[in-house]
């Protein structure tokens, strides 16, 4: 049976969840572009975890055929 999350998705949601909370912290600490500026971090790490994670699958899908 496969596993819908491995350690590595865990870490990149992590990492997201993170960024958001130190954007958070420093939108309200009066630092607004700041915190903007970390929040768009956000997708940005969420797109690089899910290319990653393509390229894991793709790869194992090469191993099968070979």
């Amino acid at each position: 049976m496969n596993k819908l999350f491995n350690p590595s998705d865990y870490f990149i949601l992590f990492a997201a969840v993170v960024s958001m909370a130190i954007s958070i912290g420093f939108w309200f600490s009066g630092y607004k572009d700041e915190g903007v500026y970390i929040g768009i971090w956000v997708p940005s790490i969420l797109g690089f975890g899910n290319y990653v994670k393509n390229l894991l699958i793709q790869n194992k899908e090469r191993k099968k055929d070979v």
